[in-house]
């Protein structure tokens, strides 16, 4: 077994399932949370306030490689973000780790429907995805500047295992098992990514197994675009059975989402009103990881949200 040391902070569906594939690899994880339990069997668990760079330090003390998926709620990433990535950069470097942050698209902003690769050009005009992008480029930096090893894996929208607060999460699948409705953003009939969470794990831990890749942004594999409209046909087929889908075509409270969450969410409803396409192949060329086929992936959510959804009841 190989005894390198595995941090994973933050224990949200991506967390545990990078956790999960990690052990399976052979390494000793260990997650942390504010609750300190650990994500998954075998790993340790560990409580901290990763805003905290005391915490922070301790928490990823012995790490060979630290895996940022932490996130926090869209009401508070402007004031929160900022802090916790001081405080992981700080523990990060003090144990002489290599970080491996999960990224979002948010820093490319519209793009007009153009296909977003790694060398796409940085025009965010929200307020989140300015933030996002000055996180991206100071730890772009702090690698420059030598204070330790940083690369940041890109995914478009989550879903699969786990996933339930996406746009193709716990507002279909369920639905979806139950005969519908389902619920919708924007135009679904354009093309938009949509990365299969066990894929992002598998890429991530890919770039943390690789000092070489460190130092810049690659794009995790995620299968051709097709339009949200067609990854439902393959819901339906996965299924058994049609439901019909209720579209929200502008940011305003409805069903799950309410006035709150949507008011955070607005400046971001440009990604549904044009076509959302993340390329990868440059992460499959370097690393050989082709993803999970669409239709096998959501096949595969179905299976999983069934199976939970049956444990529930």
């Amino acid at each position: 077994m190989n005894q390198e040391l595995h941090v994973v902070l933050g224990t949200g569906p991506a967390g545990t399932t990078l956790a999960e594939h990690l052990l399976g690899l052979g390494h000793r994880v260990r997650t942390v949370s504010r609750g300190g339990e650990p994500a998954v069997p075998g790993a340790e668990g560990v409580a901290a306030d990763l805003t905290d760079p005391a915490q922070a330090t301790a928490a990823l003390a012995g790490a060979a490689v630290a895996y940022h998926c932490a996130n926090v709620a869209y009401e508070r990433q402007i004031e929160v973000m900022p802090r916790m990535q001081t405080a992981v950069l700080v523990g990060a470097a003090a144990a002489g780790a290599r970080l491996v942050v999960l990224d979002t698209l948010y820093p490319y902003g519209p793009t007009g429907g153009a296909v977003m690769t790694e060398q796409t050009p940085w025009r965010a005009v929200s307020r989140k995805g300015r933030m996002r992008a000055e996180l991206d480029e100071a730890y772009l930096a702090a690698h420059r500047d030598g204070r330790l090893p940083v690369v940041l894996g890109r995914s478009a929208d989550f879903f699969g295992p786990r996933v339930f607060n996406s746009s193709l999460g716990g507002t279909v699948f369920p639905a979806a098992l139950a005969g519908g409705p389902v619920l919708a953003l924007g135009d679904i009939d354009l093309p938009h990514s949509y990365s299969y969470l066990p894929d992002v794990a598998a890429g991530l831990a890919r770039l943390g197994a690789d000092a070489a890749a460190a130092g810049q942004v690659w794009h995790l594999p995620t299968a051709a675009a097709r339009s949200t409209r067609e990854v439902h046909q393959f819901v339906e087929r996965a299924v058994g059975r049609p439901f019909t889908v209720q579209v929200l075509d502008a940011p305003r409270p409805w069903g799950p989402f309410d006035a709150a969450f949507m008011s955070e969410y607005a400046e971001l409803f440009y990604q549904y009103e044009e076509a959302q396409v993340m390329d990868s192949t440059a992460f499959e060329a370097r690393f050989g990881q082709r993803p999970t086929p669409l239709a096998d992936a959501v096949t595969a959510t179905v299976d999983w949200f069934r199976a939970a959804l049956a444990a529930q009841a």
